[in-house]
């Protein structure tokens, strides 16, 4: 007889969770019965972590916050550095992901971290975690949607952008991905490699054009020109943070393929190093982009005040002076970021289904079911789909808004990255003792690595909600503050409320199996 561990999926899991002296780690070598099937392997799932970032091609579409606080110098720089703070904060996840990969990820590690209080921790990581998840994932089919209507507006000068009209191009954006994590969930490991080829194949292909039909703009233009004035912030060091947007949404994300650990062969070892893999992929790859993009870029203020409302496809249009070829370059760089979103809707969809397993979500019951003929948590998936439909309503009130519900997601993931961490950080002075070894150890650099993780961390998460423009008024506002604000105030209230009766952590189980 051995020990094991079930995880419920046709209801949610009524039973306490396991407790232990080392704050629950004894739970990291159970094995927990498996209900999702395991069908990503080393390649695909590091090519699925490197397309669930789309850098490159995220860079492109959000190069207007950057253009318009810091130009060019706070975009290189930039891009170093949150390439770093991103790679500190992956080498850190990855050792609790070798540990105890897991599709709960974040609030399965801060339960068993926790000195005390850990059931109000862990439920209240969850909310944040997944509510950023959702808004996160709507990121692609927006920038996708807008994209192309901007192309159509370079087409036709004379046609009228409407918000409307991208909302209903972001759900034509979403529903393919959607129907094919529902019937072609098997083939999506091919696609992801292939997805993986495209994401480092087009980049050059792009590079070449743009270098090679475009002025040359002088080293000091890239490198040394600092652009403040534009937004109505004065200070270099604040101007500098907040252009920062621009360079932190593409390298957001860095947990992904942690959530899809329960469907990755031999994910104590898989995960972890293809979290680090993925980001220092992207990371260098978006910073060649945007070294290439700037020195080919022609009249700055043209870019910034493009009526396509994406500097990037007139900066495109300057260096080839041809619409077809902007069209074609643009296409290259959309759909590795449209494949990018199979992977997004995925990763959220097993996070929204462990955090109902747990008995985390409202009719938890309802939401954890695994359907038998599909192999997916089909209820969970289209809660999520759900969520991108109804959030893509915003965009036709107002831009702004809409736009704040997107830097939501990367505050709000930076802020999931932080609870762990600090708790990971107690635990190393309190009882390293109660810290098991995983697959993947930072051994002696552990401790420095996780402090500057935080400390990066931190630095994002508190220039996030600030407005990229002053003064500050009701259409430039940035929401995002006052928006996690009141997702953090719903989450203790649902504690209050219903958490504090029914959720006891990530609950397993105990069973007997004959080996």
């Amino acid at each position: 007889m051995q020990e094991d561990l079930e995880m419920k999926s046709e209801s949610a899991v009524q039973s306490v969770p396991v407790e232990s002296g080392n704050g629950g780690y004894e739970s990291a070598t159970y094995r927990q019965k498996q209900h999702l099937e395991r069908y990503l392997n080393f390649f695909s799932s590091v090519a699925f972590s490197a397309c669930l970032l789309a850098s490159w091609e995220t860079a492109g579409g959000s190069l207007l916050s950057g253009l318009y606080n810091g130009g060019p110098a706070a975009i290189v720089y930039g891009i170093i550095l949150t390439t770093l703070g991103n790679l500190t904060i992956a080498c850190s996840l990855a050792e609790l992901a070798s540990i105890h990969p897991t599709a709960g990820a974040q609030y399965h590690w801060s339960y068993f971290l926790a000195p005390r209080g850990r059931r109000f921790i862990s439920f209240f990581q969850g909310w944040v975690t997944v509510f950023s998840w959702s808004a996160l994932v709507c990121i692609a089919p927006f920038f996708i949607g807008n994209q192309i209507q901007g192309m159509v507006v370079l087409a036709y000068p004379d046609y009228e952008m409407a918000r409307w009209r991208g909302t209903l191009l972001m759900w034509a954006v979403a529903i393919i991905p959607i129907l094919m994590n529902v019937f072609a969930r098997r083939v999506l490991g091919v696609v992801e490699v292939a997805a993986g080829i495209m994401h480092v194949v087009f980049l050059p292909i792009v590079i070449a054009v743009v270098v090679i039909l475009a002025p040359r703009n002088p080293d000091a233009f890239v490198w040394d020109t600092f652009v403040s004035g534009y937004s109505g912030w004065k200070d270099p060091g604040v101007v500098f943070s907040i252009g920062l947007l621009g360079v932190l949404t593409p390298l957001s994300g860095v947990d992904g393929i942690i959530h899809m650990a329960e469907e990755v062969k031999n994910a104590k070892f898989v995960v972890p190093r293809s979290m680090i893999y993925g980001t220092l992929i992207n990371g260098i790859l978006a910073f060649c982009y945007l070294i290439a993009i700037l020195y080919s870029m022609g009249d700055y203020m043209e870019a910034v005040t493009s009526p396509t409302g994406y500097p990037i496809i007139t900066i495109t249009y300057q260096a080839t002076k041809s619409k077809a070829a902007t069209f074609i370059l643009m296409t290259m760089g959309i759909l590795p970021g449209w494949i990018g979103f199979f992977n997004g809707l995925a990763s959220v969809t097993r996070l929204t289904w462990a955090f109902a397993r747990d008995n985390g979500l409202p009719f938890s019951v309802f939401f954890t079911r695994v359907d038998p003929t599909y192999k997916i948590p089909i209820r969970a998936l289209f809660l999520v789909a759900s969520c991108i439909f109804a959030l893509s309503f915003i965009q036709i009130g107002s831009t702004a808004a809409f736009s704040a519900i997107l830097s939501i997601s990367t505050l709000g993931l930076y802020i999931s990255y932080i609870i762990p961490l600090i708790l990971l950080v107690f635990k190393r002075f309190m009882a390293p003792q109660d810290i098991p070894q995983g697959s993947f150890t930072l051994g002696k650099l552990g401790l420095p690595m996780n402090l500057l993780a935080i400390l990066f961390a931190t630095y994002f998460a508190i220039f996030l909600p600030f407005p990229s423009t002053l003064p500050v008024t009701a259409e430039n506002m940035n929401y995002a503050g006052p928006v996690l604000g009141f997702v953090m105030l719903f989450a203790c209230g649902d504690w209050i409320v219903r958490g504090r009766h029914i959720w006891q952590g990530p609950t397993v189980k105990a069973w007997a199996q004959t080996e």
